[in-house]
């Protein structure tokens, strides 16, 4: 129009209503040029991308509010436009209409996102009821037409708005109106060219007669993106005030989901959001539709659904059983919904990932509390009917994970009254669904389930319940045996998850296998004794015990004992006592054989233990190492050195302010001198007890039978000069000072003078008896390295007497106290032997050779 012809149209403006209308479409014509040259302009510069479109939408919605808020063309005919002006009228209206769309055009050829601007139409076309409402789907349906030709022109789609302008075309094509739901239609078509080109160029669309074929185009078509963003624009519908629009959105939603959910992705988002929502609004006018979503969902995506389900405060409050509800009521995914769960049982409640090396356990209030609302969920998902089969699938993990679910919340540091108990009645609900009722009936008698809340009482809960089981003979023992015996065989994820699978395991056995087990199931109680978890070792340390009547009749006995002696070298002290008892009750069974194959490895793994700081171990050590020699006196030939070597600390912790440990050594050392056909018993006993004397009676056997002991012997003891207990420090200078008197022609003059040195030291000790008693033998060994000759003198010396040698001896401590007169056989000598001053005179006289001193020998 030209410029002429709007004045003349401006002229011939009066107050009434015609001319106002006219006066309107004139302004309206006005704004949308001065509009299209912004948003052109701004399209065409180098404004940041995000702010450009923020900007055009803002001029679009004004330039679109004022447009189709004018009434329609026909009305303003009804006003009665004279016949000259008809003509400019319907040029300047339909221009006007022009102006919007062709903006809109030449904003969608330079750039495909600016479709979101149709998108926004049709939400402006819903928020109030224009007069063109079809116009305005016309000019949407043109405009998705013309950008539908374009994308065949290009190598590469990308429209992300497309699902959230679907969900609108659907919404609309439920209209009233049937020209709207036709131009909704015509656009649905071109938007579905562009979607279905992203797939397959070559691939073209079809117009769908029916709504629920209409939306199975519309789920086919759409990427999975796309269908996700169509999928969740049409929830937001469900909140809508306007009922209609949201019983629309919740139709289209049931036939997409029906047909399509596996290809929607944000399923967390989605039920999280309908929480949101129900939670809000308890009587939400959509809630069944949204119920109705959640169980689509899990029939498609069960884990995401059962994931996001577990993620919420415990107990669950009533918005989320119902979504429990809905979520079971899908049977096609029982199974799947359950091996969820399964999965999300396997956590500890209050542990994240970094506390797993820690091994904390936190207050009930912490996070990771999902197994707890796991636990909860089964008491929700185990009684529905369609979930019997599942549950008849998955019931020895079931039974295990809600056990050691039971177990977990008995460790929670919470009270006892305030520990969630739902592990235990997802239990209950488990033995009743699958046809244990009256075990549960029997462990209710038994009083098991109200006591399961206490920490204390757990272990022997899980033993009622697999004795129970057991009793009545449950129909699932192959496939629970078979399940516990995989779990072990693969290891648990925590190490203290065994102690669960162990007490239960071994009940089960206990009642369906007589003593020993097969090898398959006894090799597991081999690989617990090493667990790292001291209840676990303990645990089969104790079932290994129990079958001690039989235990020649275990395949593999050697392994077994072996693995035995290796729970020897545990930190845990209770593991290494309950590994003593264990062994000596099988050795007690153990045919003479195998026990004489395996004396010497069991006898030297008890030393060690010996010097143990743990009293109770020390005296068991010591004690069933005798009882080791006692059962075992035809083999002494095989023993005696191995008796031989473990002297020092049989001798020395004589001392031992233990009783039993003291008590010990006296009962060790008694069998250790019958076997070795000393006189030392004598000493040993009660009334005639001196540890001095002790010592030189042994010493004075020692010398006489087996030398080659006595350089070893004192380094020994030297060992335990340094020990933190003094009685071990008195007895040692003790023993150490008979030894090198009584061996001292066996010693070079460097082990003579390390010894001064060790010695010199103790002198300094803490404890003023062991200085006392130190400086004695400090004297000791001045005097033998004063007498010290030539290594080769004394090499002749000791090859000519060593058979004969007896050396005349008095107690040279007088300790503990002082001694009158030494027994007789402490001082008898042998009258063929040398008496001391012989035997300095050869030690400090000085001969021409070898021959010379052969010679003295002989004569004296």
């Amino acid at each position: 129009m030209a410029v002429e012809d709007v004045l003349a149209f401006e002229g011939l403006l009066c107050p009434s209503t015609q001319e106002h209308e006219a006066y309107e479409l004139w302004n309206v014509y006005a704004d949308l040029l001065c509009h299209q040259s912004i948003i052109l302009a701004i399209n065409s510069s180098f404004v940041d991308p995000i702010l450009q479109y923020e900007v055009q939408l803002k001029i679009t919605e004004s330039s679109f509010r004022m447009l189709f808020a004018l009434p329609s063309f026909e009305k303003l005919k009804a006003l009665g436009i004279r016949s000259e002006d008809f003509e400019d009228q319907e040029s300047l209206y339909q221009n006007s209409l022009h102006i919007f769309e062709d903006t809109l055009l030449i904003l969608v050829s330079k750039d495909l996102y600016k479709l979101q601007l149709l998108r926004e139409m049709t939400v402006w076309m819903h928020q109030e009821r224009w007069y063109l409402q079809e116009e305005a789907m016309s000019v949407i349906s043109r405009v998705l037409g013309f950008a539908s030709k374009k994308v065949t022109r290009d190598t590469s789609v990308d429209v992300p708005c497309l699902g959230v302008l679907a969900a609108e075309l659907a919404l609309l094509c439920n209209h009233t109106d049937n020209a709207i739901v036709y131009q909704a239609a015509m656009g649905m078509f071109h938007l579905l060219c562009m979607a279905k080109w992203q797939n397959d160029p070559n691939s073209s669309i079809e117009h769908e007669k029916s709504e629920e074929n209409g939306i199975k185009s519309v789920g086919n078509t759409l990427l999975p993106s796309l269908l996700t963003d169509f999928v969740w624009e049409l929830l937001i519908k469900l909140s809508e005030v306007n009922y209609d629009t949201a019983s629309e959105a919740a139709s289209i939603l049931k036939l997409t989901l029906e047909y399509h959910a596996q290809k929607v992705t944000m399923v967390s988002k989605i039920v999280a959001f309908i929480y949101k929502k129900l939670y809000e609004n308890p009587f939400h006018n959509m809630k069944h539709a949204m119920l109705r979503v959640t169980a689509l969902l899990t029939r498609t995506s069960p884990k995401k659904v059962i994931f996001q389900l577990m993620d919420y405060p415990v107990p669950a409050d009533d918005t989320l059983i119902l979504m429990w509800q809905a979520a079971g009521s899908e049977p096609s995914v029982a199974p799947l919904v359950l091996k969820t769960i399964l999965l999300i049982l396997k956590g500890k409640p209050g542990e994240t990932e970094e506390d797993m090396e820690e091994k904390r356990r936190f207050s009930l209030d912490a996070t990771n509390m999902m197994p707890v609302a796991a636990s909860q969920a089964l008491g929700t998902f185990l009684p529905v009917g369609s979930y019997k089969k599942a549950v008849a699938q998955f019931f020895p993990q079931l039974l295990l994970a809600l056990m050691l679910q039971l177990f977990y919340s008995s460790q929670l540091r919470v009270m006892p009254q305030d520990r969630p108990l739902y592990a235990r009645d997802a239990l209950r609900a488990l033995l009743n669904c699958s046809g244990l009722q009256e075990v549960d009936a029997a462990l209710m008698k038994k009083n098991c389930w109200n006591q399961f809340p206490q920490a204390l009482y757990h272990h022997h809960g899980v033993h009622l319940i697999a004795k129970t089981l057991s009793e009545f003979n449950f129909p699932q023992f192959p496939e629970t045996l078979h399940y516990f015996y995989k779990i072990s065989v693969e290891g648990p994820r925590r190490s203290e998850d065994n102690i669960v699978t162990i007490i239960f395991f071994t009940e089960l056995l206990n009642n369906f296998f007589k003593d020993p087990f097969p090898e398959e199931f006894l090799v597991l109680y081999k690989h617990w004794i090493q667990d790292s978890n001291p209840i676990v070792s303990k645990l089969s340390l104790q079932k290994v015990a129990n079958m001690a009547p039989v235990v020649n009749d275990i395949d593999n006995v050697h392994s077994l004992l072996m693995a035995i002696l290796e729970a020897f070298l545990s930190k845990e002290k209770t593991v290494v006592i309950r590994a003593l008892l264990t062994l000596r009750k099988l050795l007690g069974k153990l045919d003479r054989v195998t026990y004489s194959s395996l004396c010497t490895k069991i006898a030297s793994s008890y030393c060690p233990l010996m010097d143990h700081s743990n009293g109770g171990i020390r005296s068991m050590a010591i004690r069933h190492f005798g009882e080791l020699l006692r059962d075992m006196n035809q083999y002494t030939w095989m023993l005696n050195p191995l008796v031989l070597s473990v002297l020092v600390p049989l001798i020395l912790f004589l001392e031992d302010k233990e009783i039993r440990v003291s008590k010990a050594c006296k009962y060790t050392l008694r069998i250790c001198a019958s076997q070795l056909k000393w006189t030392t018993s004598t000493f040993l006993k009660d009334e005639n007890y001196n540890f001095e004397l002790v010592v030189l009676n042994i010493c004075n056997h020692l010398v006489a039978s087996h030398e080659s002991y006595i350089t070893d012997l004192i380094s020994d003891t030297l060992g335990f000069l340094g020990s933190s207990r003094p009685y071990l420090r008195r007895g040692s200078v003790i023993l150490v000072g008979y030894l090198a008197k009584l061996g001292a022609y066996l010693l070079l003059r460097d082990e003579i003078e390390v010894m001064i040195e060790v010695i010199e030291k103790t002198i300094r000790d803490e404890d003023p008896i062991t200085q006392e008693l130190a400086e004695i033998t400090y004297g000791i060994f001045k005097e033998i390295a004063h007498k010290m000759t030539s290594s080769t003198i004394k090499q002749i010396f000791r090859r000519w007497f060593k058979f004969f040698y007896t050396k005349r001896l008095k107690p040279l401590y007088n300790w503990p106290k002082p001694q009158d007169s030494a027994p007789a056989e402490l001082t008898k000598g042998n009258k063929e032997g040398l008496v001391e001053e012989e035997e300095e005179e050869i030690l400090t006289k000085s001969y021409k050779s070898e021959e010379d001193l052969e010679q003295d020998v002989e004569d004296k």
